[in-house]
């Protein structure tokens, strides 16, 4: 919080606000063909939750819930539309986040904010962890002890992929994406989108989050 009493994250996704009512909805349409028109919106899912996003005013609201709409959701989608590159694809490559393009100055913060949280999270609680994967729509994977997909956008799935702890080794965790994901949004912004979904499946668990895990604002 600045000392005049604004939130740098609040201030960001004015200025995505704005800068969306100057984009080329139309062109967007094609580059994202999960985007829909829907009577005076775009809409899109985010880790299964609808968000519509006016196309005149470019203010964005969650019409099938009254939760509250987080700022990185927001800002997950405004940077979706402000980045995707044309004839952006999906490439069937799996990487962990540091194998992305441009994303390795990332890398160490990733890990202490995503993925060790995320183990550390559902050390003993895979049965928990399994519940809400499957509450997010998640696709069951044969890697790991406790691997899904779930998609963060249509165009952004993400692998979690879990291993229980035991005496020798501490639970470990691990997040993949597809090596185009990078072409659709910016490489940083993986990083709000993974704070999304630790955090929805943190909820769907009943799992409070990890002291040092990004904070979903």
């Amino acid at each position: 919080m600045k000392p005049d009493g604004t939130d740098n994250y609040e201030k960001w996704c004015e200025e995505w606000r704005l800068r969306f009512l100057d984009m080329d909805q139309q062109e967007l349409l094609k580059r994202l063909p999960e985007l829909k028109e829907e009577d005076g919106y775009l809409t899109l899912r985010h880790f299964g939750r609808k968000f519509a996003v006016g196309r005149r005013g470019g203010r964005i609201t969650a019409p099938e819930d009254d939760a509250p709409i987080l700022r990185n959701e927001k800002l997950n989608i405004y940077t979706l539309f402000g980045y995707v590159k044309a004839g952006a694809r999906l490439t069937g490559e799996w990487v962990p986040f540091e194998k992305l393009k441009n994303t390795s100055p990332f890398a160490k913060a990733f890990r202490n904010g995503v993925t060790e949280p995320f183990a550390r999270m559902f050390d003993g609680r895979s049965g928990a962890l399994e519940q809400a994967y499957l509450s997010l729509g998640g696709k069951k994977l044969p890697w790991s002890d406790m691997g899904y997909e779930l998609s963060a956008f249509q165009c952004i799935p993400v692998r979690f992929l879990f291993w229980e702890g035991d005496e020798e080794f501490p639970a470990q965790g691990n997040l993949l994406f597809d090596a185009g994901a990078t072409d659709f949004i910016h490489g940083e912004s993986i990083v709000t989108i993974a704070s999304v979904g630790l955090s929805r499946l943190a909820a769907a668990a009943g799992v409070p989050m990890d002291p040092a895990a990004f904070v979903n604002v």
